[in-house]
């Protein structure tokens, strides 16, 4: 796959998808879905107010003649009844509505009904670029705090899964940080080196781990050279591994806004693909979400 319209044009292909959306009583949510029923892309599943989700439907357009509705009377019943349906697999994909992410999360990691794994779970965004050669893979850029290197390496190896629905086979993971060498005052360097010691190891399989990289020879082979970086990842990365979740919002952030980009973010991690959008996501992204959650479901 080379784009986003590869992406939605793959979600479309096998069985159809079943999306829960909790709390769908929202209008972008609605409008995004709206978007994905007429591209046939998945059928959605809506849970929560049935009142205001047949209010804000004929706003966006959206039928809702053969689309099922779930009432629950509040937040905290929308998140564990959207939830439910995933776990006991009415559904495909959980999508998080009119619903605080803090609520939603809750009820994935309910012991009975959640979606809890022995993984941790993690934010991946998939971003094109007009600056860029391919699909970029920006990890963790919403979820983990200030990960260490064990969970580096859990959220990486949750992004790897990604990667392969996106045709990519052998992953090359560059690990970044604010410089190339190994600092001990640094120690999103020193986990870099730890990291890369695993794969050498043997301990991370299917794809190639170098770093520590800053950004601009993670992704330039031009800046790398300058700055005598080599490896096979250099300059030609198809994930970034950040070192703390500043970090990476704040490039996840700046590759929204700042460049000529398409993008879609979901969280993995779980038993089936979480779908988060931000009301400040575009249409676009929202779109792409869903149909990357499809493809890795």
């Amino acid at each position: 796959m080379k784009d986003f319209n590869d992406i939605r044009k793959a979600a479309k292909t096998g069985k159809t998808k079943k999306i829960a959306v909790a709390a769908a009583q929202d209008y972008d949510v609605l409008k995004a879905i709206n978007e994905a029923v007429k591209e046939r892309i998945c059928v959605p599943i809506l849970v929560g107010d049935k009142e205001k989700i047949t209010k804000i439907a004929e706003e966006v357009n959206l039928d809702l003649t053969n689309i099922q509705l779930v009432e629950a009377n509040d937040l905290q019943e929308a998140a564990r009844r959207a939830v439910s349906l995933v776990s006991s697999g009415e559904a495909d994909i959980l999508m998080k509505g009119l619903v605080d992410t803090s609520i939603i999360l809750k009820a994935v990691l309910d012991k009975e009904i959640g979606l809890r794994t022995k993984n941790i779970l993690s934010h991946a965004a998939v971003f094109t670029l007009d600056k860029y050669h391919k699909f970029l893979v920006v990890t963790d850029a919403a979820m983990n705090i200030a990960p260490n290197s064990l969970e580096k390496k859990n959220i990486l190896e949750n992004s790897l899964h990604l990667c392969r629905s996106l045709g990519i086979e052998t992953p090359k993971v560059a690990v970044v940080c604010a410089k190339e060498k190994v600092s001990d005052k640094m120690q999103a360097t020193v986990d870099a080196q730890t990291l890369v010691q695993m794969y050498k190891d043997g301990e991370i399989t299917g794809c190639i781990v170098e770093g520590p990289f800053g950004l601009d020879n993670a992704i330039s082979k031009e800046a790398a050279i300058t700055k005598g970086v080599k490896g096979e990842v250099a300059g030609d990365a198809d994930i970034l591994l950040m070192p703390n979740i500043e970090a990476g919002n704040v490039l996840y952030k700046s590759l929204t806004y700042f460049s000529n980009s398409e993008s879609a973010g979901i969280i993995l991690g779980a038993r089936a693909p979480i779908v988060l959008t931000s009301r400040a996501d575009s249409d676009s992204s929202k779109l792409n979400s869903i149909a990357l959650s499809i493809i890795c479901a």
